[in-house]
Formats: C-alpha cells, structure tokens, sequence
C-alpha cells in the first residue's frame, strides 16, 4: 500500500473511530428505517434532523459527525433548501472493505 493509501485509510479509521458515527454509517443502510420526508430516504438521503434525533445529539454534533463522514467519502450530501441529506457512498466503502481485506 503506498503512503498516500495509507493515509487515506487511516483518515477513514479515525472517522469510524467514534461509536456514533459508526452506527450512523449503519444506519444509513436502511434509509427507510427513518421517518417519511418529503422526498424519498432512498433517493435524496436521510435529512440530517432524522440523524440527529435518531443519535440524540445537537444539531452541530450531528453536522460535525456527518462532516467527518463526507471528508473521507463515506457519505455524500444532496441539499435540498435549507436541508442537507445523506447517503452511504456504497463504492467508498467497497473500497475500504477490499483495502483492509487486502492488507491487513
């Protein structure tokens, strides 16, 4: 693995590092486990409200998680108004299975 892998995978490691954004990325793999929004979970994502009171945290908590998220490409955002949405990146996270699966 070159050092610039290396860095990314360590940067991904940090981001799962805290128990609730990992359970979030879990989350996310059932976006119809959230409550009905105004566009489909499926589609758009889940709106950063129904994230936040799913982990019991802020606003700014649940903004700062799925910040740390997104910067390692484990989530994307889709804006929609004033809301932010959120979906796992399925192909990210194939990645990140195969690095570890390859490497470690």
């Amino acid at each position: 693995m070159n050092s610039e892998s290396v860095d990314d995978m360590v940067a991904v490691f940090k981001a799962l590092g805290h128990p609730t954004r990992l359970a979030i990325l879990g989350w996310l793999k059932e976006p119809s486990s959230f409550p009905p929004q105004d566009q489909p979970a499926e589609v758009v994502g889940v709106c950063l409200k129904h994230i936040q009171a799913r982990a019991n945290v802020s606003q700014s908590t649940a903004s700062q998680f799925m910040a740390t998220l997104q910067r390692v490409n484990l989530v994307t955002c889709t804006r929609i108004g004033q809301w932010s949405h959120y979906q796992r990146n399925e192909q990210q996270i194939t990645r990140v299975g195969r690095l570890v699966g390859a490497e470690l």
